[in-house]
């Protein structure tokens, strides 16, 4: 009687599918629900995380959807996820995502795309390109900030509209992006209008003119609709007589704050440039440079150092770093950020910004070594990318303390008796930083295969500020999972960070390099320290073989001279084939200077190359889905049984 129940009551069928799909999206939606997004909101002067720890954003504008293109510049000579790559390994964690209003009109087609090597992106309209770039960013930690820069893709506006872009459309515009990214901590804040100018006001009372007025009404309409979001305001250009940058002077903001439903969400952000842009006064006067931090505590530097609320320099940028006033003004005002812990977004990443120029050159590849340097000396992490390893910040004991280093130099050959050795080169050559960013290379330069998880990089330097240290992996061709870092001290101040790997990696071929390793680390306080005196400390901006890196096998070094070593206190170590056969992917075989995507080896397509990052082979993802979704309906099977045996009774 059962059987014939279940055989011919369709409604039986109808319950067993909709509970099991029921039970499924409870299992589906756990994940989600333990996961947490890290939203951002502010306290005092400081932008904090979810968990109340500070964040520093230091990022590139890439501009271009705000123009004719409707696209970002530079997708005509690379590849979207390429670029994306890069700006995570210069070690940025933010990019301001510039657009106009007509992108969004039906007739706004995005051009200036090579499609052949960005096929994902044919067809997509600008909106949908935006929502790639969001996506790609948000896969490799990339925090972003999108910027109205303009009512249409021709000009910058001195007001927030104009007779073809009203007020109204402001505001609807921002609030479907808002709607839009709702539930995405990718997108951090919203610039609600870039750099307002002439006509502009704050203060004023006037609806049509005061900036200060308009941006409440934006952010308020914004935060309704996702209160997550950071609502950036700039300034104008002049207060009371006071003249400034299109966008950069606040001061109006002490005597007249932007009062916002959520306080707590309120950033400020100034525009300040060099004397390549505009002569302005106070570059020829007599203390130049020495003049600059009072007029930038003055028009907006106040905010931050009164605890009134955080502000960020949303552009800044120039075509020289040198000893010329442009060169000599980028560098001091990169020096009173670090100094205060003020966030930035450097302008910019294109090169084809006519007055600065960008940290790329004309090739869309090749970076400025010069722009780099002096960024690279002022950089905060990824935004909430947990590190893998070991907890960083608690120095571990030291079974045997290293020795203090000496006054002289190490042996002047490197060692090589195990056939590896160490390629260097540093990110961060500034004498005082506030974090060191060593790079390294491993090359086997032997006949068998070296076993990566046998290897221990050690890097060697001093400190007394007695902090805790923080290690992070910006970037590794092998994956940044698969490298730990942790910190070992002795009592006469000597400090060694040990990197290791992670076991199940493929063995190092002879012959082959592992890629690049890039990693840095900082004070917990984020205070600055001198590290010029480093016992491994090189200002080498290329790849060198240096000996003050030592690189261990099984705990004896082979490559390097410790602290206070000598040449002959290097042991001679012959490797042994390790059990794990060669893979058919043999090498991480990027060179300096490559991108991520272009580090494999290129007669292996990268669809076949499985994710140095992922321990797991893709047929066992499926496993705990499959038996989900099989439990769930096999519940659902139960219950409508029980259901229908008890109506039927």
């Amino acid at each position: 009687m059962a059987w014939r129940i279940y055989k011919f009551y369709p409604k039986f069928w109808v319950a067993v599918f909709l509970i099991g799909i029921l039970c499924g999206f409870l299992y589906a939606g756990l994940p989600a629900r333990a996961q947490s997004p890290n939203y951002l909101h502010t306290e005092g002067d400081r932008i904090v995380d979810a968990n109340g720890n500070p964040v520093i954003l230091t990022g590139l504008n890439w501009f271009g959807l705000e123009t004719e293109s409707f696209a970002p510049h530079g997708l005509w000579a690379r590849n979207l996820d390429s670029i994306l790559d890069q700006i995570v390994e210069l070690g940025f964690n933010t990019i301001r995502l510039p657009y106009s209003n007509q992108l969004f009109d039906p007739a706004s087609t995005p051009n200036s795309i090579n499609y052949d090597i960005n096929p994902d992106l044919e067809g997509l309209s600008g909106l949908q390109i935006m929502d790639k770039v969001i996506a790609e960013a948000g896969e490799r930690g990339l925090k972003v900030i999108l910027d109205r820069h303009r009512p249409d893709s021709h000009a910058q506006s001195e007001l927030w509209y104009t007779a073809e872009y009203s007020e109204e459309r402001w505001i609807s515009d921002w609030t479907m992006l808002a709607e839009r990214y709702s539930g995405m901590d990718t997108v951090i804040g919203v610039d609600l209008h870039n750099e307002p100018h002439g006509q502009a006001t704050w203060g004023s009372e006037d609806p049509a003119t005061d900036w200060r007025l308009a941006a409440e009404r934006a952010g308020n309409a914004i935060l309704e609709v996702n209160p997550n979001l950071l609502i950036i305001v700039q300034g104008v250009e002049q207060v009371q007589g006071d003249w400034y940058w299109w966008g950069g002077n606040l001061l109006g903001a002490r005597e007249n704050p932007v009062r916002l439903t959520l306080p707590d969400r309120l950033v400020y952000s100034t525009h300040v440039y060099g004397p390549g842009v505009y002569p302005q006064p106070w570059f020829s006067d007599p203390d130049f440079p020495d003049n600059m931090p009072e007029i930038w505590d003055r028009h907006w530097g106040y905010l931050h150092k009164e605890e009134i609320a955080p502000v960020i320099v949303g552009e800044f940028g120039g075509r020289s770093v040198g000893a010329d006033a442009e060169g000599i003004w980028q560098r001091a005002l990169v020096s009173y950020l670090r100094e205060n812990n003020i966030s930035y977004i450097y302008w910019t990443l294109n090169p084809n910004s006519g007055d600065t120029g960008g940290i790329l050159l004309d090739d869309w590849q090749t970076v400025d070594p010069d722009k780099e340097g002096l960024l690279s000396g002022y950089q905060f992490p990824l935004i909430g990318i947990e590190q893998i390893g070991p907890e960083p910040s608690s120095r571990l004991a030291s079974p045997t303390p290293p020795v203090v280093p000496t006054a002289g130099p190490a042996s002047s050959t490197p060692q090589t008796s195990a056939a590896l050795q160490v390629l260097y080169r540093n990110a961060n050559p500034a004498e005082n930083s506030r974090d060191s960013k060593p790079e390294f290379i491993i090359k086997n330069s032997g006949s068998t295969p070296a076993s990566l998880d046998s290897l221990e990089l050690s890097y060697w330097f001093s400190d007394d500020g007695n902090q805790p240290f923080i290690f992070h992996c910006d970037w590794a061709a092998m994956g940044c999972a698969n490298v730990i870092g942790e910190f070992q001290s002795s009592p006469g101040g000597t400090e060694q960070l040990r990197i290791h790997f992670r076991p199940g990696l493929e063995p190092l071929p002879p012959g082959q390099e592992s890629g690049e390793i890039k990693v840095r680390f900082n004070r917990a306080d984020w205070s600055e320290y001198r590290q010029s005196d480093d016992y491994s400390f090189s200002p080498a901006n290329d790849y060198v073989d240096w000996e003050r890196v030592t690189l261990a096998m099984n705990g004896q070094v082979v490559w390097g001279v410790k602290p206070g070593a000598t040449a002959a206190d290097l042991p001679t170590i012959t490797m042994q084939p390790p059990a794990v056969q060669t893979p058919v992917v043999t090498a991480f075989t990027a060179t300096p200077g490559q991108t991520p995507d272009t580090a494999l080896p290129p007669t292996t397509p990268a669809s076949q190359v499985e994710d140095p990052t992922s321990s797991d082979p893709p047929w066992r993802i499926w496993i705990g889905p499959a038996l989900a979704t099989l439990i769930a309906f096999g519940i659902g099977f139960l219950i409508a049984a029980i259901w229908l045996g008890r109506r039927n009774r």
